[in-house]
């Protein structure tokens, strides 16, 4: 009791350790841009009634924008922890298991075909296009006997995830709505709007929550599935929830900003690290760790060759690539 005890003040002062760097990052990206903003005016803009061209663009640009970078870098986070504890795969991804993939080429498939569909149907098409990409890479991947290998699931994704890329990519030419999907994909947060946070973020908190709350699971789970069995967890339910609930975090992230891989893999690995191998103290650390890094690509996409945008996808691809390719060569055990 007394070494648990331990842990949880230790993992609380790691956490407000976090959530301080957080918020130094929240100021930075407010007040960094093309528009020349200060400190005095993000006070004013979020505190006050006070109009000014400033305030506005703080308001109904940046401040929707950023809220937006850290749902998604929370989800994405979030949803790679999971499928890592799930799947006991260390280079599990949603963008590399297929999810990502599968709500982009059914968004595309929306837009050609319906294009008057309204923002909630989009949500509707991305989470359904999610769960097809995932059962799509599980499936192939457990055609073999032996299947759900790490290596597998992974060979599996990266099949899939390029088929339903070049179909995306595909409907887009043949239509003509290359441009339209192009806004959607791109990996972004410009155009973010105050109605649409409020369709997607409800989504997002539904399935952080459900996650905190199968955490335990979630850790028995990731250490073995006969020592679940054993201690009474009916471990099928309990990957069904944890699927569906990928599947809202990926449907909603991609309806918001479109395609934004490696979030998912690189910050369970950062939260392993720093907090141990406890999901109840990896999933809360990673939707801090996954929303301060998403608010540093925005900002440095917004500002490295402002007043033009850098994608913000591109630039975690950066991060993440290396990233990857180390995790790959140390057999995924470096940071656990």
């Amino acid at each position: 009791m007394m070494e648990e005890n331990q842990r949880f003040i230790s993992f609380v002062f790691k956490l407000l350790t976090a959530m301080l760097v957080f918020a130094g990052m929240f100021v930075w990206a407010m007040i960094l841009g093309a528009a020349d903003i200060s400190v005095k005016d993000v006070w004013l803009a979020l505190t006050t009634n006070e109009i000014g061209d400033n305030i506005l663009i703080i308001r109904e640009i940046r401040f929707p924008r950023e809220i937006a970078a850290i749902f998604v870098g929370a989800a994405l986070a979030v949803s790679g922890a999971i499928m890592q504890g799930m799947t006991k795969n260390p280079l599990a991804d949603p963008g590399l298991l297929g999810l990502t993939a599968g709500a982009n080429a059914a968004l595309a498939i929306t837009i050609a075909f319906f294009p008057s569909v309204n923002y909630l149907g989009i949500i509707i098409v991305c989470f359904i296009g999610a769960a097809v990409g995932g059962i799509f890479v599980f499936g192939v991947s457990s055609i073999k006997k032996g299947g759900f290998t790490p290596f597998r699931i992974v060979l599996a994704g990266v099949a899939v995830s390029t088929f339903l890329n070049a179909l995306a990519e595909g409907v887009a030419i043949y239509y003509k709505i290359s441009k339209e999907v192009s806004m959607w994909t791109a990996g972004g947060m410009m155009g973010t709007s105050w109605r649409q946070l409020q369709i997607i973020a409800p989504f997002i908190l539904i399935g952080i929550l459900i996650a905190l709350f199968l955490s335990r699971q979630l850790t028995i789970l990731s250490l073995s599935e006969e020592i679940a069995v054993g201690l009474g967890q009916k471990t099928t339910q309990i990957k069904v929830m944890l699927f569906i609930i990928n599947i809202l975090l990926v449907g909603a992230s991609v309806a918001l900003v479109g395609n934004m891989v490696f979030i998912g893999l690189m910050i369970p690995h950062m939260a392993r690290f720093i907090v141990g191998t406890d999901y109840r103290f990896i999933i809360p650390m990673s939707v801090i760790l996954g929303s301060t890094v998403i608010l540093f690509a925005d900002t440095l996409g917004r500002t490295i060759n402002a007043p033009f945008e850098t994608s913000v996808a591109a630039i975690v691809a950066m991060m993440g690539l290396p990233f990857f390719l180390f995790i790959a060569h140390k057999g995924g055990k470096t940071f656990s």
